[in-house]
């Protein structure tokens, strides 16, 4: 699963450092990136009958989850944050954009294209909520409320990426063509997050993926701000919120399944913790660096946009929003073993992350070059 489909890169691979190294410089950021080893196959993993449990909340997701998604004619767009093309001021208010954006460092832009890349991958995700059994799309255009959610969570998400992208490309900070070929070879590529066309696994998936993402654009609005850039800063802001807003629906979705069926729940949280949670870029090259995604994860911890400490924060939000610990009625003992070991879990992840940083301050600091930004080195 952690071959990149397609690349071909073999000047590149001659000369990438050995495995050992670069374990070693990018270990901080591990936990929080969490590129899975090869996993065995598994699909269709939920018990036929307990399809039932999702048909029983058709019912409360017309009623909880769609009132979350809110009306198109009251949504933020792209141009709403964009110089407007048709304006004969566009090509000043083009030049003021230009001019706060020459404010950001380097470093700033990669996680910016790498956070835009993740969303532009928004096919890919679509895709796998529709694997899931009960709750699929089974039309393109049903009308039971787990599609509706699905296809109008798609839509609010796309303009995530789009903004992104134009904003990069008005910028002239950024090489378009390569940072276009890398959405390409990642949309190719798909992801595998091991939810095993399991409704229990996606949706504890997606209530930590929605938070981890909101983390990830709120500190980057903290970025741009910090560089002077309060238009960016503010749409990144923007984003977040949406993000947020949609991990409170998938949350929700989970708190249900904990009540009707505690026990298959917990397994599956501490199924998707045992997997750790993958990125859902976690496939992501331009063509040319097959670890492209391993380094831009490592900017994002350096410059504290997304950490192995935020990781375990979401594990630890997570446990508290759900109120595991005081969960005991409908567990097996298997299930109470599984609480108990989701529980745990954050605190054991902050020692393992503070002795990486430990680790990490003796290596040398290393640079690589970064297609997106014209080959121009960043430090890791």
């Amino acid at each position: 699963m952690q071959a990149r489909v397609g690349a071909r890169a073999p000047a590149a691979a001659a000369m990438a450092p050995s495995p050992t190294r670069r374990r070693r410089q990018c270990r901080v950021s591990a936990a929080a990136v969490a590129t899975p080893a090869v996993r065995a196959r598994v699909t269709h993993s939920m018990p036929p009958e307990k399809a039932e449990v999702f048909r029983s909340l058709e019912g409360w997701a017309a009623r909880s989850l769609l009132p979350l998604l809110k009306p198109v004619e009251e949504c933020w767009q792209p141009a709403d944050f964009l110089p407007d093309s048709s304006d004969e001021m566009f090509e000043h208010e083009v030049a003021e954009l230009r001019a706060r954006a020459a404010g950001l460092p380097d470093d700033c832009f990669v996680v910016l294209v790498g956070d835009m890349v993740t969303e532009e991958a928004l096919p890919t995700y679509q895709t796998m909520i529709n694997t899931l059994d009960g709750v699929r799309d089974e039309t393109g255009a049903s009308a039971c409320p787990w599609a509706v959610w699905t296809r109008s969570w798609t839509a609010e998400e796309n303009r995530h990426g789009d903004i992104l992208s134009k904003y990069m490309y008005l910028s002239g900070r950024v090489d378009m063509r390569m940072v276009e070929k890398t959405v390409q070879y990642l949309i190719g590529s798909g992801m595998d997050p091991g939810t095993e066309n399991n409704p229990y696994l996606g949706f504890v998936y997606t209530s930590f993926q929605e938070r981890a993402t909101a983390v990830s654009h709120g500190n980057t609005a903290r970025l741009a701000k910090a560089h002077g850039d309060d238009v960016l800063a503010r749409t990144c802001g923007t984003i977040a919120a949406d993000e947020k807003r949609h991990e409170t629906a998938y949350g929700r979705i989970v708190e249900q399944l904990l009540r009707l069926d505690p026990d298959g729940a917990m397994l599956a949280i501490a199924d998707m913790m045992r997997k750790r949670i993958t990125m859902p870029a976690h496939l992501m090259h331009d063509g040319r660096d097959m670890n492209l995604f391993d380094h831009f994860a490592a900017v994002a911890q350096r410059l504290g946009v997304y950490t192995a400490r935020d990781y375990a924060d979401i594990v630890e939000f997570l446990v508290k929003r759900w109120k595991l610990e005081a969960l005991e009625s409908g567990l097996s003992g298997e299930g109470r073993r599984a609480r108990d070991f989701v529980c745990g879990l954050a605190q054991r992840m902050r020692r393992a992350a503070e002795r990486a940083e430990d680790r990490a301050k003796k290596d040398e600091p290393r640079k690589v070059k970064f297609s997106w930004i014209f080959d121009r080195e960043v430090v890791i």
